[in-house]
């Protein structure tokens, strides 16, 4: 198989496995109230089909993208999709609510398989320098599929049933996951780094007595294009964070045994932690701050603090805190994390107001809506071109700023608010948004060695569904917390059902306070690595021994014009 072919069929598995999630949640939004009606479910149960899916998902993102490192993303990748569909069926032919909700824990597991794999294959497979475009061809997929869901999967339930809704996915998912298992990756010749990693790596294995063929680490074919590409790119989206060596990973591993290699205990305390937060997010819209939900973030702090004490011992943590802790990677994943957070939270305000004071029904308030999703389509690819034109900071700073006036504009919405000015301020929201999944993403995956590529995806994905959940959190407290009394309502679990005068004025007070909760991530931008050096400057380029040249052999490059 050639080279180009393989970055073909990688990205084409990347994007579909990327769709199938996204397009699988939103037109299960959709189907829930045909499934209660006809399983005969309690609404609470029918919570409990996305809630069981989170919590699956978001505790086991970050260890699923270990195993990718380990055991290689595309087989994790084959797995997972093909798990999803498998489940996807099973949900389908449900006899009874428990069996939906068993399946949709168990869809989450495969999720969390598949979603860090998708990255990982695109960081293994592309060059430094040219992992942008495709990450916003997936960006712009994502955004497809969120904007056709809810029709799509409106269009099933009227005509064929809720359950056509959960076998839409099993036939593109089925087929991606024969092509990833029927595909082979080979090493190229001219990659003697990523042979003498795979080599390392089977050697560790062997000493461990755990070796198999074919479990090697994804091959990084950056690598293979030695200084050509990887110092452009490393001024746009900042160095990489060092690579742990193959004579690093090959040392002191006798003796080592399976459960420390992959470390299980930081996995456990770090699915603890998550579990304990997605379930006190998740639950706090629904009852307040209770008992209950107090002693959620505890656990959440308690097994947080844990976690990092466990990384700083051991000799193979789950999650390297050089990596973590480089300025760029936390500050990408600060960015995504506020920026899903405020999105998601101003989505849900501007869908109620849609819904209970303009009084429109939910195509209207879609159609309303549309140009969030239109943007993220067609802007994720120009988020490429301008990151590589002016750097990660300047564009996710911009991309913020752009963030922000779509909530201020949502803000100002009241009940003689245009159609014009009401998709205005979704269309800035998608605009920004969409950048910034873009930008932030690159500088994570570009920053991640290959053998933490996993890891790097599964930390991007973990913020992605940390972020909306704690939006909607912080939405909710503050509709109820800012509502003029006493008509302010209580949270429900079917959300801040008000009055159209008192919601609107919670909503003036609510959505300025997700506008700062973007600011900060336009403020943690600053941190992201700055553009590259103007067109026709020369710049020295230190090779290293990966180029295959001698430690400390300076040439000199011009910087071309793209950069």
């Amino acid at each position: 198989m050639t080279a180009r072919l393989h970055r073909r069929l990688t990205l084409a598995g990347s994007i579909t496995g990327a769709v199938l999630v996204a397009l699988d949640g939103t037109v299960l939004t959709v189907a829930q109230p045909a499934l209660q009606r006809d399983l005969h479910a309690t609404f609470v149960q029918v919570q409990w089909t996305s809630t069981g899916y989170l919590i699956a998902v978001a505790g086991l993102l970050v260890f699923a993208g270990r195993l990718g490192d380990r055991y290689g993303h595309q087989r994790l990748f084959a797995l997972g999709v093909l798990g999803f569909a498998l489940t996807s069926a099973g949900i389908g032919l449900a006899p009874g609510i428990g069996w939906v909700i068993g399946l949709r824990v168990a869809q989450g597991i495969c999720g969390a398989l598949l979603q860090p794999a998708t990255l990982g294959m695109l960081r293994a497979t592309y060059p430094r320098d040219q992992l942008g475009m495709p990450i916003a061809l997936r960006t712009s997929a994502i955004g497809l599929s969120a904007a056709a869901g809810p029709v799509v999967g409106g269009a099933l339930v009227a005509h064929l049933g809720w359950r056509a809704v959960f076998f839409l996915t099993v036939p593109p998912a089925l087929v991606t996951g024969a092509v990833a298992l029927a595909v082979r990756v080979r090493v190229p010749r001219d990659d003697p780094d990523a042979r003498e990693t795979r080599n390392a790596r089977g050697a560790q294995d062997a000493r461990d007595g755990s070796g198999s063929p074919g479990t090697s680490a994804p091959l990084d074919s950056s690598d293979a294009c030695g200084s050509s590409g990887s110092s452009d790119s490393s001024e746009i989206l900042g160095p990489p964070v060092a690579p742990t060596s193959p004579r690093a990973l090959s040392a002191g591993a006798t003796g080592t045994s399976l459960a420390a290699r992959l470390d299980l205990p930081g996995a456990g305390l770090l699915a603890v932690m998550l579990l304990s937060l997605v379930h006190t997010l998740v639950t706090v819209p629904e009852t307040g701050w209770t008992a209950g939900t107090v002693t959620g973030a505890v656990v959440a702090a308690a097994a947080c603090g844990a976690f990092l004490r466990q990384e700083r011992r051991t000799a193979h943590p789950l999650v390297p805190l050089g990596f973590l802790g480089s300025p760029p990677v936390a500050a990408a994943l600060a960015v995504l994390l506020s920026a899903s957070a405020a999105m998601f939270g101003a989505l849900f305000v501007g869908t109620y107001f849609l819904q209970d004071v303009l009084a429109l029904d939910p195509l209207q308030s879609a159609l309303r809506a549309l140009p969030l999703a239109v943007m993220m389509v067609l802007g994720a690819p120009a988020a490429a071109v301008l990151q590589r034109r002016h750097g990660a900071r300047r564009t996710t700073m911009a991309a913020m700023a752009l963030v922000v006036l779509g909530i201020l504009v949502l803000s100002s919405l009241d009940r003689a608010s245009s159609t014009p000015v009401i998709c205005g301020g979704f269309l800035l929201l998608g605009a920004g948004f969409g950048t910034v999944m873009v930008t932030a993403t690159a500088v994570i995956v570009h920053q991640a060695p290959v053998e933490h590529a996993g890891v790097a995806g599964g930390l991007q994905q973990t913020a992605m569904n940390i972020g909306p959940m704690l939006g909607v959190a912080v939405a909710t407290m503050l509709m109820t917390l800012t509502a003029p009394a006493p008509t302010g309502a209580e949270p429900t679990a079917g959300g801040p059902h008000m009055p159209p005068e008192v919601f609107t004025a919670a909503m003036g007070a609510t959505l300025p306070a997700l506008a700062a909760l973007a600011a900060l991530g336009a403020a943690a931008a600053a941190a992201l690595p700055r553009r590259a050096q103007r067109a026709g400057a020369s710049r020295p380029s230190t090779s290293t021994a990966r180029d295959g040249q001698e430690p400390g052999r300076a040439t000199t490059r011009t910087a071309g014009a793209g950069e």
